[in-house]
């Protein structure tokens, strides 16, 4: 019987909750294939060999709960699965410092708590938790903006010998300062800002490639992104956004055969609509010219969950994690890094990145 890979989640908000949900979903149901994986098995691990052991949160109505308690805590909107119906875990919530996790929009929403602890003593609960709990990942689903949060929370990685998965865009494994720290612990990390299944950037770069590959001449693009839930709320605030706007972007430009000036190429989030909910949006053109100079556009209408469309990747990661674990590496993990994150290491063709991962998997 396979152990179970104990994983640490911190920010138990929307995608985690579809991400859990997700899991107790294909339980009741196992007649049904499992959809937006990479396979059913990666090595000997299934989707149910996860077990999320702890959890880390700034919110006062989170901490101290259990897991699946605080999934469907507000703000959070994900109901795939009615709360009694959901199995109670012995994974509790515990809190995490704050620092920059929590935006000037979001914080009524998020009614961070006001414990008076310091830095430092969380830092230390936090790593009893960790060894108590025996925690092999940790998974950051920290909020867009959280670049002191993410730092804290590799450190924490590097300091206890644990693997990290970074879903969000603040640079740690595609940085080579911090991948080099990774490296030389042998510690494995898989990052940075998650690539969703069918999402707004893996569409635009796709058909960027495309475009690029069939010997058109790409002169300007854009893609606009808008959502219901506080995580495009969080965005309103453009000092958060940055590191986002890099990653996406680069994810297209990466693409290209001949980059685009910065003036012609727009990739971003873009606004907050309440009642979207769980709902994004995203409305992407690209503008360029054929065989005669001969002009022609494309316009994409797409319409997801968010939830969905990236919980199937962070299982595929978690499972990619533990398999380096498995194996003693260190380090970014660069097939996966390449193939599930918008701004990895070293950028691939999706394609290349594809096949990359199959020949991690199945070396020996």
């Amino acid at each position: 019987m396979v152990e179970k890979i104990k994983v640490a989640l911190v920010g138990l908000g929307n995608c985690f909750s579809g991400l859990i949900q997700g899991i107790e979903y294909y339980k009741k149901n196992p007649s049904q294939q499992v959809i937006g994986i990479i396979h059913d098995k990666l090595r000997d691990y299934s989707i149910h060999d996860i077990d999320f052991v702890a959890g880390f949160d700034v919110g006062e109505n989170k901490i101290g709960k259990s897991v699946n308690e605080a999934i469907y805590e507000l703000p959070n909107m994900v109901n795939w699965i009615p709360k009694d119906e959901m199995p109670k875990t012995n994974g509790k919530v515990y809190e995490s410092p704050a620092l920059d996790g929590v935006g000037i929009w979001v914080e009524n929403k998020v009614k961070p708590i006001q414990s008076g602890k310091s830095q430092s003593d969380l830092e230390d609960e936090i790593k009893k938790v960790l060894k108590d709990t025996g925690v092999e990942i940790i998974v950051s689903y920290l909020p867009v903006g959280s670049e002191k949060a993410t730092q804290f929370w590799a450190n924490i990685c590097l300091d206890t010998n644990i693997a990290f998965v970074n879903c969000m865009p603040a640079f740690i494994a595609s940085d080579k300062d911090w991948a080099q720290k990774f490296k030389e612990k042998n510690i494995p990390i898989i990052g940075d800002d998650i690539k969703g299944q069918v999402g707004a950037t893996i569409v635009h770069r796709t058909l960027a490639r495309l475009c690029d590959e069939r010997g058109t001449k790409i002169e300007k693009t854009y893609q606009i992104n808008v959502g219901g839930n506080t995580d495009f709320l969080n965005m309103k605030e453009q000092e958060r956004l940055v590191s986002k706007r890099i990653s996406k972007t680069e994810s297209v430009q990466s693409q290209l055969t001949d980059r685009l000036d910065d003036e012609q190429i727009y990739v971003g989030p873009s606004d907050f609509i309440p009642f979207l909910g769980n709902t994004k949006l995203m409305f992407m053109r690209i503008e360029g010219r054929q065989w005669a100079n001969i002009p022609y556009n494309m316009e994409v209408r797409l319409e997801v969950d968010d939830k969905a469309n990236s919980a199937g990747i962070v299982i595929d990661a978690i499972r990619l994690a533990k398999i380096a674990l498995d194996r003693g590496m260190g380090g970014p993990i660069i097939p996966a890094s390449a193939y599930l994150m918008k701004h990895p290491i070293e950028q691939m063709t999706d394609p290349v990145a594809k096949t990359e991962l199959e020949k991690f998997v199945h070396d020996d």
